[in-house]
């Protein structure tokens, strides 16, 4: 006789099913929010609760992304842009990785430079523009200086954290096998701490891009900032709109990026929220 039938109070478990979904489905439901905002933001302009002077309507939007991109403004200025941020983000995740190994690998390395680095890390990166400004001039160093800072220090961290979490039991029979230092930590501590690097690359790639508009603001003279402040000038807020999709859609491609890069590293793992 089973359980249930000695105890009329129990109930038998169902374990709960985890329900596929297809792709089409999900990517459906992503983009039910950005078309949502989009029908508030056609209604508001429709109606006249935004009125052009405060935000283009969608339509004035276009037609802006057709003007840049014919006549050769928005293209020119992706391409500055985009080689500031990829410049600035490999040295930022070069150094915050080279460190973040260091402190969470060896002690001394952890005893010499983890506090110092702690302390930098609290300096907001805006404040550093006036100095680089005076160090550097307001050249492209700065501009991509300015970016590596900002996106060194999360792959730091999360790369220190992820290092120290690795089994120190696996680290010890490797040693006992013979296999030097520089192998211990490509073969075992760097995929050992691989959704740690993940998450410091996301937050990386994203600070990149908010590192990118600040920086635009030091006497750019192409980009997308450049853009931005000229169509301040004129109150061209079509084109201010341009501007900002364009900054939001650089964020968004990043995280896609680091998604794909998971499901290709981290097969195994389950995307977050599959089970409810």
């Amino acid at each position: 006789m089973s359980d249930a039938g000695l105890h009329p109070g129990l109930v038998r478990p169902r374990p709960q099913r985890r329900k596929a979904r297809s792709r089409t489905w999900s990517a459906t439901v992503r983009a039910l929010g950005p078309l949502a905002l989009l029908a508030l933001w056609w209604a508001a302009s429709a109606t006249g609760l935004l009125t052009p002077d405060v935000l283009a309507s969608p339509a004035e939007v276009l037609r802006a992304v057709g003007e840049l991109w014919g006549n050769g403004q928005l293209p020119d200025a992706l391409t500055t842009s985009l080689t500031r941020s990829g410049l600035g983000l490999l040295i930022g995740l070069a150094a915050g990785l080279v460190l973040g190994i260091t402190t969470g690998f060896t002690r001394l390395g952890d005893e010499l430079l983890d506090s110092s680095i702690q302390t930098l890390r609290t300096i907001p990166f805006l404040s550093l523009v006036p100095l680089f400004m005076v160090w550097f001039g307001i050249n492209e160093t700065a501009k991509i200086l300015l970016i590596a800072v900002a996106t060194t220090f999360p792959m730091y961290v999360s790369t220190s954290s992820g290092v120290r979490d690795t089994d120190p039991r696996l680290i010890e029979a490797m040693r006992s096998f013979g296999m030097g230092r520089f192998a211990l930590v490509r073969e075992v501590v760097l995929p050992g701490a691989l959704p740690s690097l993940l998450a410091g690359l996301r937050l990386s790639m994203t600070l990149s891009v908010i590192a990118l508009i600040a920086a635009e603001e030091i006497n750019a003279t192409a980009g997308i900032g450049y853009l931005m402040s000229q169509a301040q000038s004129y109150a061209r807020t079509d084109i201010l709109a341009v501007c900002i999709l364009v900054y939001g859609l650089l964020g968004l491609t990043a995280d896609i990026v680091v998604r794909l890069l998971e499901r290709v590293l981290m097969p195994w793992r389950t995307p977050q929220g599959a089970t409810r």
